[in-house]
């Protein structure tokens, strides 16, 4: 682009004596506005970033904060760089039987979980911005991270790294890369120490070897801790030699005093006593009594409550015995008056049996065989011999068997 920028120029120039300057500029305007508008000159360096603009012209760098920077194109060329705080772990050395695992000084296999936490030196990065690469945890972190610690584990036993030099491991990792880190321009935070994965044979014996070290730290503690106790008894059992010494001649004393005043007290206590006699024999006649009289009222309460519920009882059976009479004189003048209505019309009869059996039976009604009305007979008009006769069906048999049934 800067290349074709200065042909341009020198094409202008040219054309000032030829007439065509005008045309040359309106291009070169043309030209500039078209590369402005494909890459915009500002360029923004966001909050945590250091933006490191280089001068490919005069070979400068220039640092820049948060905020918006001018980059020409062509002429400039802007990289960010986070300066907040990176973590790295080597993940395939975590394990004893991963991929890259670390190695004691016995040459067992052993994984650590290490944490290295880091971040580009704010103060050196516009100097050294140049030498970095683009992946700064993948090229400048990473070997040198595995250079030092592959090293210093190899200075150690399973048995330090796993109990006993956990701190002095972690210190030294830390004395030596920091200052490869900081020749990068790379400010070493801190390294932690996490777990250590041992092979499992080997783990089972230091576990056991640990328990038995502890067991044996354990008894020369409580060793220590019985003379330490029996020395404290002595100490204790003479103190209480003492103590019970001066208790007893304390309570000698004490019994003096107090059987003196008992005997001083025993002359205003017994009238006091016989009093006290006196009062409570009172008192159980008193309470005595009351309970004749509480039996009395209880005893008088239940005769009332008894008379009562005979005397309810008795009202209600006089009640439901009225109550029966009364509907026996209803039913029997019933009976009468449907007596007399029945021997007034009989048909009645008959039509109180059709209504019953309505529902059960089918009749049919014969045409008179001398012929006429067909209900004369049930008018009363015909004789009994002339009256048709209903014939019961089938349905009606059935009815009849299931009634009976």
């Amino acid at each position: 682009m800067l290349n074709r920028l200065m042909a341009m120029l020198r094409a202008l120039a040219r054309a000032v004596f030829s007439g065509k300057a005008i045309l040359l500029a309106l291009l070169l305007l043309g030209g500039l506005g078209y590369a402005m508008y494909r890459h915009p000159p500002m360029e923004n360096v966001a909050h945590g970033e250091v933006g490191i603009r280089s001068d490919r012209l005069l070979g400068g760098t220039t640092q820049f904060h948060e905020g918006p920077v001018l980059v020409l194109p062509g002429l400039h060329v802007l990289h960010r760089y986070s300066l907040r705080d990176r973590v790295y772990r080597p993940v395939q050395s975590s394990e004893a039987n991963g991929a890259a695992p670390f190695q004691s000084i016995e040459g067992l296999s052993l994984g650590v979980d290490l944490s290295i936490r880091y971040a580009l030196d704010p103060a050196r990065i516009a100097a050294i911005a140049n030498q970095l690469p683009d992946d700064i945890d993948g090229e400048v972190v990473q070997p040198a991270v595995q250079g030092v610690i592959y090293k210093i584990f190899t200075r150690y036993t399973v048995k330090e790294i796993f109990s006993s030099k956990r701190g002095e491991i972690q210190q030294s990792i830390e004395d030596e890369l920091k200052p490869r880190l900081a020749a990068d321009g790379i400010l070493l935070r801190e390294v932690q120490m996490g777990k250590v994965d041992l092979p499992a044979d080997y783990r089972a014996g230091m576990e056991k070897l640990l328990a038995e070290e502890l067991e044996t730290e354990q008894m020369r503690y409580t060793l220590t801790l019985k003379d330490q106790q029996v020395k404290v008894s002595e100490l204790e059992a003479e103190a209480d030699k003492v103590r019970r010494d001066k208790a007893a001649e304390a309570a000698g004393n004490e019994q003096v005093i107090a059987a003196r005043a008992q005997e001083e007290a025993m002359q205003h206590v017994l009238p006091f006593k016989q009093k006290q006699i006196e009062q409570r024999r009172l008192e159980a006649e008193a309470d005595k009594l009351t309970r004749i009289k509480t039996a009395e009222a209880s005893a008088e309460s239940r005769r009332i409550e008894a008379a009562a519920e005979a005397d309810s009882r008795q009202k209600l059976a006089d009640a439901e015995a009225y109550r029966l009479e009364r509907l026996d004189k209803i039913a029997s003048a019933q009976m009468e008056r449907d007596g007399q209505v029945l021997s007034q019309h009989p048909l009645l009869i008959q039509k109180i049996m059709a209504e019953k059996l309505s529902d059960k039976i089918s009749v049919i009604i014969a045409p008179p065989a001398a012929g006429g009305f067909i209900g004369a007979s049930l008018l009363g008009k015909l004789p009994a011999a002339a009256a048709p006769t209903a014939t019961p069906t089938a349905d009606a048999s059935a009815s009849d068997n299931q009634e009976n049934q």
